[in-house]
């Protein structure tokens, strides 16, 4: 009787004449590594995640210049703060899900997955019938949006060396910043002459799009062992992700009842959310330090010196990128009475500046091969971009109102193309998944923080600003209603219309300020990180990765190549996952690293990168 197959026997049975080449070439073909795949498939691949990078970066700034036409609609605007804040909190809380979700389901399948939250979030904004529906869609979206950033990087970091990786990573980051800039006035062009909703609608062909280029293209495999996907779901750091949420979303719900609100602090509405951000993350702490078999926040990054300084870097440079992005088109909308998509135009120097930034400091690092001087030269940008908006009057020239700006992009995105390949240069290519997730969950936490707290900070100088100047019969009114509604400030006679604006420009320049202290800590922050030289680099993550292989499958082969049986495992029964007698369970390095620390890529079942391979029969 015919022995069992086990997941040492090929897939396909080779006779010595290998009768069956044909079928031995399409399934080499088939399953050609990241750095094997042609140029064209690699050309494939980028203008799919290139597009969906696109089309996340435009629903980030999409919602500013919209919201006086949708809180007008649904007469909601002490609301309206939470269409930006939901989507950077799906973005925050789910983007670290997707690094694991690119090892267990392939980076093909978690790309699709964002790419379809992405879409089934826009559809759901486009035909909302009220501001709670709209929010809730708004977060299905950033669920989406944050997955989208992450499985771009990923895909990215696949494909290409340390070297190469920076320069193909900056044009990703063109149309990041392409999206950034034209969020503002294509939001407000589009609202203008169609409607806010149609804003949202026309996205929907390009997903679409996005999706196809990402299911045709997207089939290299790395070295892997399947899963069932009872395995993979037991993988998932739940508490974790669900501890995170709870305590981001109710800091929110202080910030905005504290300070959007102006409740007391006496009130219960104020308190408990408060209390509740404080004993969720002491849980959230807990349950990734001791509990969680896979944790979504890495602990043994947090005891690593590069990790944590890139994390804190990505904190404080996105929270100053989106407090200057959600609140610089207020300032001429507002304080210069411009109207929405002037307004939004003014977002476009700053993304003509990312995009050159990124394409810049992924040149360099193509050139030189190193990354720190260019971080140490123009990481000091972004401080002096901050400095020159807040310095702006409601008199200032153009060059002032349209340049000012272009520091600070350009800046933030050499830093952020730095701090990236950094803080690969410092781990093995085994936790490449691992380090880019948990750069992302910092950075996920800084775009929330960002708007929270500038809002919090704006909304708190304003109402004292509107105090000191408005003095009439029905001043509390009146106040609240400008708080409320920056539309209000149009129907008011000339001399409390002055006093409006000036109160505006206080606040904001407030927000200006809070922005150029954290870009410059963040440069402060990253003074320590040393250099390195990218070529030797590579060649020592990649032999790093080898001994994580060799210690972690004991007796296995050290071969770094794709299984033979990779989809052949599946069906076996569950016992068959479990790790070898004798050898001793340990948590895992995070969700982002499957059971023996590589990539889990094959699984057909649970849609893998590799295209399923046809079985044949052993017996």
């Amino acid at each position: 009787m015919a022995s069992r197959p086990t997941e040492r026997d090929p897939l396909i049975k080779r006779s010595p004449v290998q009768p069956n080449a044909e079928v031995d070439q399409a399934d080499v073909k088939r399953r050609l590594g990241p750095l094997e795949i042609s140029a064209a498939n690699r050309r494939g691949i980028l203008a799919g995640i290139f597009m969906a990078t696109f089309l996340g970066s435009l629903n980030l700034s999409l919602v500013p210049t919209m919201m006086p036409s949708i809180s007008s609609e649904f007469q909601k605007f002490n609301q309206a703060s939470w269409l930006g804040t939901a989507y950077l909190l799906a973005t925050c809380t789910f983007t670290p899900l997707y690094g694991r979700l690119c090892n267990v389901m392939g980076r093909r399948g978690a790309n699709q997955t964002a790419i379809t939250f992405a879409a089934i979030g826009t559809i759901g904004c486009g035909l909302s019938r009220n501001m709670e529906s709209l929010i809730l869609a708004r977060f299905v979206a950033g669920i989406g949006g944050g997955g989208i950033f992450t499985t771009s990087t990923i895909i990215v970091s696949d494909m290409y060396s340390l070297r190469n990786r920076g320069l193909v990573q900056g044009v990703a980051s063109c149309f990041n910043g392409l999206g950034m800039g034209l969020g503002g006035p294509f939001g407000g062009i589009v609202t203008d002459r169609l409607g806010w909703r149609a804003a949202f609608l026309i996205q929907i062909p390009l997903y679409l799009i996005a999706f196809i280029l990402s299911t045709y293209n997207i089939h290299y495999v790395t070295p892997s062992k399947s899963k069932s996907t009872k395995e993979v779901l037991k993988r998932i750091d739940y508490f974790g992700s669900l501890t995170l949420l709870i305590s981001v979303g109710s800091l929110l719900v202080f910030l905005s009842t504290r300070y959007n609100e102006s409740l007391p602090w006496s009130d219960a509405r104020v308190i408990a959310p408060l209390v509740l951000a404080i004993v969720f993350f002491f849980f959230f702490l807990g349950v990734e330090l001791f509990v969680a078999p896979e944790p979504v926040m890495a602990p043994s990054m947090l005891r690593q010196k590069i990790p944590v300084l890139v994390s804190a870097s990505n904190f404080l440079v996105a929270a100053c990128n989106f407090s200057v992005t959600y609140f610089f088109p207020m300032w001429f909308q507002v304080v210069t009475l411009q109207s929405a998509s002037t307004a939004g135009l003014h977002l476009m120097p700053n993304s003509l500046s990312m995009s050159t930034g990124s394409l810049f400091a992924g040149w360099m690092m193509h050139r030189t091969g190193r990354y720190k001087k260019i971080n140490l030269i123009f990481g000091i940008f972004p401080f002096v971009g901050a400095v020159l908006i807040s310095f702006m009057r409601d008199d200032s020239g153009p060059i002032q109102s349209w340049l000012s700006i272009i520091p600070l992009g350009f800046g933030n995105a050499v830093v952020l193309q730095t701090m990236l390949v950094a803080l690969l240069a410092h781990l093995p290519e085994s936790h490449m998944a691992v380090g880019t997730g948990f750069g992302q969950l910092f950075r996920g936490i800084g775009q929330v923080g960002g708007v929270a707290i500038s809002s919090a900070i704006f909304q708190s100088r304003l109402d004292s600003e509107l105090r000191k100047r408005i003095h009439t019969p029905d001043a509390e009114e009146l106040i609240l209603k400008i708080r409320r509604s920056a539309a209000v400030i149009r129907t008011l006679n000339p001399e409390l219309q002055r006093d409006a604006r000036d109160s505006y420009a206080i606040g904001l320049r407030t927000v200006y300020i809070f922005a150029a202290c954290s870009t410059f800590l963040a440069y402060c922050v990253r003074l320590p990180i040393p250099d390195q030289d990218l070529d030797m680099a590579h060649k020592k993550r990649r032999a790093a990765s080898t001994d994580d292989q060799n210690h972690a499958t004991p007796g296995t082969s050290s071969s770094s190549t794709p299984p033979e049986s990779a989809s052949a495992t599946e069906t076996e029964n569950e016992d068959d996952a479990l790790p070898p007698v004798g050898r001793k369970h340990r948590r895992r390095l995070s969700t982002y690293e499957s059971a023996d620390g590589f990539m889990d890529l094959e699984s057909d079942r649970i849609g893998g990168s590799a295209r399923a391979v046809p079985r044949t029969d052993t017996n």
